[in-house]
């Protein structure tokens, strides 16, 4: 039952900006272009809060557009805030479309900002007997806090929301009532809200003084008891703190009156959301809001954000999910067969054979194209026609069947179509098939069309044809341990969802190949991506040996080292704690050693004890390098050591990762199970793990080639900088030469920091690397940092030039390209909010060179793998990790391959500039590499 009177306030704006920069880097953009992050991040906070918490009434806080009264008593409140990024502003009209169908009140007053709204209406409730919540990310709203109004943060990344009564806040910023927190922010300010505060007085300060004191004004009373530097500047800002605090409170007597009747929650408008959740693309929660049997503990597959449910969201049982404007395979004409003896076997491949061209589809009974088993293929030529053919499950059986479609597969002069077809050709490769010929894969396709974009056939189904598949969840169920295998679905059912998966896939391919040719990016198509699916999919099948002996030695020796790290951790520390938790940690770092003054703290208040800021305060405390090793140390053996055994291939006892075409949008490739993009190279520890990776046998070395520089090098080609091009054509250490250049002197009177300085400027330049992030990185002052970037940008104009060029193409054009034609969107590149565009134009400058690198590699890996089968070598590529690639050599063949390797690393993209590859060989990869 839901509680009696419980009333439920959301700050609008607060909780839209939280769930638009939540996704700023993988923005969920629809197929019209627009970004719907923040409409779909607070659909999710509101549909998490009406389900999990079911409130008797509900209201949502805007702000006006009126100017407000603190704007009155201090102009500069809020004036420096950034404007509202664009896509914010676009998303509005939708959300407060989303508002109304879910018949909730907007509440607004001219005057006024959405917290005094907030603030007066629960205190006016609070006097009728309501339980209220005020529902926001902003720290501001504890001072409201009281026996019965709570602050609700919600859940971030499938967490629990935070719930925060007087004893929390009180215990939180170490006061006796919630009020004062007003006093603890007219000390420390606001930057987002530009309330000054007290200079040199941050929020642990703040709340001593304040614990000690009461409030600012019985601080100046007493401010003879302050000492040196802190008294100075209380007394000198004192009238800016009593000024401040009367800026951070929340006004409690705005003109707006408490109405039980019309915030009470009703039932939305169903039919206005369906429209609404279709014309924003919002299919997958469509299902999960109006399906009141879906289990609630599922996550959102739109956004990375979980909730859990408890209780529907309607009070009657069994609403069904209403029905998109789709088609469906009940509603379109199609002919599907089933083939399913030898003379209809035959007619197919006939018929396949004459047209000259083929869509198909594998069915299996897992997701690991490396273990798992074939149960059907499908195959389409036309639309609305297609044919399966069941696949025995004894495995010579299931031999004999596929060998009749052999030739067809193989066969040079027959186009193939399909949808992830990589996976496809690695299941068939079990089955003695090879397909060869000219490949179109509409995943990859529309990752170059739309490389921010989902590439699941449903989605572009749904997208481009207005399709809707049959969901496999209706043959096989829901994933868990209940979930069938396809081999127990019905002949009948998996025949038409089989066929439909060859239909579709084939209509998508007509959809896709002009919209290649009209964006300029069918040659990358063609040249690059297609011809190198086969590629992949001969690495994927190859593997690579590993030692595990090798690694359960490790395991052991790094069990140790944890131990015994835990033990100085805790002798530095004093106490025994949980080292793992961040919460704990934070509490031994800055409350009980405080080995800073100012620690940064995480957006839910917590204290910050990431990598990036450990690294920083190092020198404050030893106990910080012990921490860092930990860690290191803990990672390493959970995520690889101990894991990568689990990983081995039991039909041949090898790794077998799978390599991703589709997923980042710099066209750089990824890996998963295992992920050996991101086995660490920079440690000593971390390099052992690559001991283990082994030759197949004694008469097989491993080899590594790997690009020297390349992203320098490329640098040099597209910015036509003249020094930076005779650096690499003399052969000089090039960041040595930069150091010289920069700091005016010799090659030879170059130090090792100087140098150390200038490989860190000549790296991050091409990240958009700032002042501030140079002297972080360098632990230099901020002012030094920016003469070192002013040096580098005297000494190498072009390289600005660049930049500049770049970002201005990237502004009349919206995309930047690489040296190959591959397309970046950049569709903040001409916001108006900084930040936002900042980051865009960072993105526009650092795509074309990565873009470029992972070409580079990429037109290397396919020629090498041809020169290969040309020469009929027995060696093997089986790896691609950044601008390395390993080979299984054997070792009669070592000089040969290393011929056709660095020919064609070289020669992949030709440039001006001077390419290199190191290359090594070895008894495992950390020789090798």
């Amino acid at each position: 039952m839901p509680e009696k009177k419980k009333l439920f306030l959301l700050d609008a704006m607060a909780l839209i900006y939280r769930a638009y920069f939540a996704l700023n880097k993988n923005p969920r953009i629809n197929s019209r272009g627009l970004n719907t992050s923040a409409i779909l991040g607070f659909a999710n906070t509101l549909l998490d809060v009406l389900r999990n918490e079911n409130p008797t009434h509900i209201g949502i806080a805007f702000d006006t557009m009126a100017p407000t009264v603190r704007v009155a008593d201090f102009a500069e409140y809020k004036a420096h805030r950034e404007k509202m990024p664009e896509d914010i502003a676009l998303a509005l009209p939708y959300i407060i479309r989303l508002i109304e169908a879910f018949r909730i009140p907007i509440l607004k007053v001219d005057g006024y900002e959405a917290d005094d709204v907030v603030g007066t209406l629960a205190k006016q409730a609070e006097k009728e007997g309501f339980r209220v919540y005020m529902m926001t990310p902003d720290k501001d709203f504890g001072q409201l806090v009281s026996p019965n109004i709570y602050m609700y943060k919600p859940a971030r990344s499938g967490n629990t929301p935070e719930v925060l009564g007087v004893d929390e806040v009180c215990r939180k910023y170490g006061i006796e009532r919630p009020e004062q927190l007003i006093d603890i922010l007219g000390l420390w300010g606001d930057a987002s809200d530009n309330i000054p505060g007290v200079p040199g007085v941050g929020e642990k300060t703040a709340s001593k003084l304040i614990s000690e004191f009461g409030s600012i004004e019985n601080l100046l009373q007493h401010i003879g008891k302050l000492k040196g530097k802190l008294r100075e500047n209380v007394e000198t800002y004192a009238d800016q703190a009593l000024l401040s605090k009367q800026l951070a409170t929340i006004i409690l007597d705005v003109p707006i009156d408490f109405d039980p009747d019309a915030l009470k929650h009703e039932e939305p408008d169903r039919d206005v959301l369906t429209e609404l959740f279709s014309e924003l693309e919002f299919r997958t929660f469509a299902q999960r809001f109006f399906n009141t049997k879906e289990d609630a503990g599922e996550v959102e597959n739109e956004m990375d954000i979980a909730y859990s449910g408890a209780g529907d969201l309607f009070s009657s049982a069994g609403v069904d999910v209403p029905q998109q404007n789709f088609s469906t395979l009940q509603d379109v004409e199609h002919r599907y067969h089933l083939a399913g003896d030898q003379k209809e076997r035959s007619i197919l491949i006939r018929r396949l054979k004459e047209t000259g061209k083929f869509c198909f589809d594998t069915e299996t009974t897992g997701l690991d194209a490396n273990d798992t088993e074939l149960v059907g293929i499908s195959f389409a030529v036309d639309k609305g026609e297609a044919w399966y053919v069941p696949v025995p499950v004894n495995y010579n059986d299931a031999l004999n069947l596929v060998a009749e479609f052999k030739d067809i597969f193989e066969d040079k002069a027959i186009e193939k179509t399909g949808q992830n077809m990589k996976f496809d050709m690695s299941v068939l490769r079990w089955y003695d098939v090879e397909v060869k010929g000219p490949l179109f894969d509409t995943m990859i396709a529309h990752y170059l069309i739309e490389p921010d974009l989902r590439h699941n056939m449903d989605f572009l189904a749904e997208t481009y044809l207005n399709y809707k598949p049959v969901p496999i969840e209706s043959l096989i169920g829901k994933k868990g341990k209940n979930q069938l295998s396809m081999r127990d679905v019905d002949l009948p059912a998996i025949s038409e969802y089989a066929c439909e998966d060859a239909d579709i896939t084939l209509q998508l391919k007509q959809v896709f190949e002009p919209i290649l040719r009209d964006t300029g990016t069918l040659e990358l198509f063609k040249r690059i991506e297609m011809p190198l699916v086969p590629v992949l999919a001969s690495m994927e099948a190859a593997g690579v040996k590993l030692e595990t002996a090798v690694l359960e030695e490790f395991s052991a020796d790094l069990e140790k080292d944890i131990v015994s790290l835990e033990e100085e951790i805790q002798k530095l520390a004093g106490e025994p704690f949980n080292i793992a938790s961040p919460k704990q940690l934070g509490e031994v770092l800055f409350e009980k050693l405080r080995i800073t003054e100012k620690p940064k703290l995480t957006k839910t208040r917590q204290y910050s004890t990431s990598e990036d800021i450990l690294v920083k305060l190092t020198h404050k405390h030893p106990i910080i390098d012990k921490i860092l090793d930990y860690r290191s140390l803990t990672k390493l053996k959970s995520t690889y050591v101990d894991a990568l055994p689990r990983l081995i291939n039991p039909r041949d006892n090898r790794i077998h990762t799978s390599f991703n075409q589709a997923v980042a949008s710099t066209g750089r490739l990824s890996s998963n199970n295992p992920n050996l993009q991101n086995i660490p190279i920079r440690t000593e520890k971390g390099r052992e793990i690559r001991k283990a990776f082994v030759p197949r046998n004694e008469d097989y070395t491993l080899l590594a080639a790997d690009y020297s520089q390349i992203e320098l090098r490329i640098i040099a080609e597209l910015s036509e900088d003249p020094a930076l091009i005779e650096t690499f054509i003399g052969g000089h250490d090039v960041h040595s030469a930069t150091a010289a250049r920069i700091y005016g002197v010799g090659l030879n009177e170059v130090t090792p920091d100087m140098r150390r300085n200038a490989k860190t400027v000549n790296f991050g330049i091409v990240y958009g690397i700032s002042a501030f992030g140079l002297s972080e990185r360098l632990n230099i002052p901020r002012q030094e940092a920016a003469d070192i970037i002013e040096q580098y940008f005297a000494r190498y104009p072009g390289v600005k030039s660049y930049m500049d060029n770049t970002i201005t193409f990237a502004r009349e054009h919206g995309y930047v390209e690489t040296m190959m034609g591959r397309r970046r969107y950049l569709r903040d590149i001409n916001s108006g909010n900084a930040t936002v565009r900042n980051f865009a134009e960072r993105n526009a400058i650092n795509a074309p060179v990565q873009g470029s690198s992972a070409d580079m590699i990429k037109i290397a890996m396919i020629n090498i793998h041809e020169a290969m089968k040309r020469k009929e070598l027995k060696s093997k590529m089986i790896l691609q990790v950044h601008d390395e690639l390993v080979f299984d050599a054997l070792l009669a063949e070592v000089e040969i391959l290393k011929e056709i390797v660095r020919e064609k690393m070289v020669t992949a993209i030709p440039m001006t500039v001077p390419i290199v590859v190191d290359m090594k060989s070895g008894n495992n990869w950390l020789e090798a590499h």
